[in-house]
């Protein structure tokens, strides 16, 4: 059931508030509202300022992305994670350009086909730059109305979705929804936080089911999460004429498009089985000399340690995926975070 007094309580809170975030700061620029989306994603609001404002001085405009090249693209995402909202939204701004003219359609079906624009994003976009009165449901707005209504289903099953879907359409106030929705994500970011949330100074403490029934604690709840997988690959560093040779990876998948050092998983022993990972996946003859460094990272669903070698190269075939890079250059070729630290490890 709706809430009466929900929206005019948060509303003040948020007029007095509200956080000054740098795509605030731009009106109601569609483009710059796009972007901040995107990069919010998955991914905490301090995280994303200095990327955003470094993306805006590399492409100003959506003409400006839609120009540019895939490398320069993930040069500038480096760092974020998730890569492939990156790629999406390269592609995406080419079709807004082609075929809107420059400009985001105001149309939901056919805001929801550009890729990498889900149903939250279309939310966000349609209330914020187009005043729509839709809602928007992020992991974060989650927590929050599943606290403010109780909710004892899993947050992220079929039936927890859509009942706070549901909850979130009831719950907007016409004509508002741009300031109703960017005020649930500054309370839930402020106030309503993860962990040991700040009930005592919350506007909607008195409306909030899960503070009456003092389960706030408790909200909201998840599905158990399976054990997060981990693996072993070995990487060669082969350095000639101080040059060093990189592979570009597949433009679809984990890191699509990015570059790495020749590395490949093995079972047990990274020393002995980096020759034949190397010859396999890159048929690259490689003859194994010192241990460097052992790098370690944590993805979304599994970890990785990778144990890195350098190495004599004996021989190697053409493939396009690999490519001779002077040492100087490293840093222009956008990697992930594990091969990025190899490169320091290099330079250093």
């Amino acid at each position: 059931m709706p809430m009466p007094r929900l929206s005019s309580r948060l509303l003040n809170w948020y007029n007095k508030n509200k956080r000054i975030l740098p795509w605030r700061l731009h009106g109601l620029n569609p483009y710059a509202v796009w972007v901040s989306e995107i990069m919010l994603q998955q991914t905490r609001v301090e995280t994303v300022i200095p990327y955003f404002e470094k993306w805006l001085r590399l492409f100003p405009t959506v003409q400006a992305l839609a120009k540019a090249s895939e490398h320069d693209v993930l040069s500038a995402w480096e760092g974020l994670g998730y890569y492939s909202r990156a790629r999406n939204f390269h592609k995406a701004a080419k079709i807004v350009v082609e075929k809107y003219n420059g400009e985001l359609p105001r149309e939901l079906g056919e805001l929801r086909k550009l890729p990498g624009v889900g149903r939250y994003t279309v939310g966000a976009l349609a209330s914020i730059v187009f005043g729509m009165d839709e809602p928007a449901l992020d992991g974060n707005l989650k927590r929050v109305y599943a606290r403010l209504f109780d909710v004892s289903q899993p947050i992220d099953s079929v039936e927890g979705e859509k009942i706070l879907w549901k909850l979130a359409k009831d719950n907007l106030p016409k004509g508002k929804a741009a300031d109703f929705n960017q005020a649930l994500m500054d309370l839930g970011a402020m106030i309503c936080v993860p962990k040991n949330p700040r009930c005592l100074i919350c506007p909607l403490m008195k409306e909030c089911q899960a503070r009456v029934n003092g389960t706030q604690a408790v909200r909201p709840v998840k599905k158990l999460k399976k054990a997060v997988p981990q693996y072993v690959h070995a990487a060669g560093v082969l350095i000639k004429k101080q040059k060093v040779l990189l592979a570009q990876r597949p433009t679809t998948g984990l890191l699509g498009g990015m570059w790495e050092f020749p590395n490949g998983r093995v079972d047990q022993n990274p020393a002995k089985e980096l020759t034949k990972v190397l010859r396999a996946g890159y048929s690259l003859k490689v003859q194994k000399k010192e241990a460097m460094v052992v790098v370690q990272h944590t993805y979304t669903h599994f970890k990785v340690t990778v144990h890195v070698f350098r190495c004599d190269l004996i021989s190697i075939l053409k493939m396009k995926s690999l490519k001779w890079v002077s040492l100087d250059e490293l840093g222009e070729y956008p990697m992930g975070k594990v091969d990025r630290q190899i490169a320091k490890h290099i330079h250093d």
